[in-house]
């Protein structure tokens, strides 16, 4: 399986979006500082995934996630997962 996360820093509320095999590795190296991209934004949460069984697939939504429209669908499923929690 294949997964699709995205990650909220802890320290500064800002958000991450990957895509790898073993999430919960990948939450390790993050934490420890071993990403580049977010070592200076430690600890990290999973804030939410989307599984896949194709790699390719879940790529093409990781670079989806990172276009400017799927950066506000993303924003929308944030939002309501957030809006779950609340009530």
């Amino acid at each position: 399986m294949y997964a699709v996360y995205v990650l909220r820093s802890m320290k500064d509320g800002r958000t991450y979006v990957g895509c790898t095999k073993d999430l919960n590795n990948r939450l390790k190296e993050h934490n420890a500082g071993e990403v580049t991209s977010t070592k200076t934004r430690l600890p990290f949460i999973v804030w939410y995934k989307e599984e896949f069984t194709d790699k390719y697939k879940a790529f093409e939504r990781e670079q989806h996630f990172k276009t400017a429209w799927g950066r506000r669908q993303l924003r929308k499923i944030l939002d309501n997962l957030q809006h779950d929690k609340n009530e």
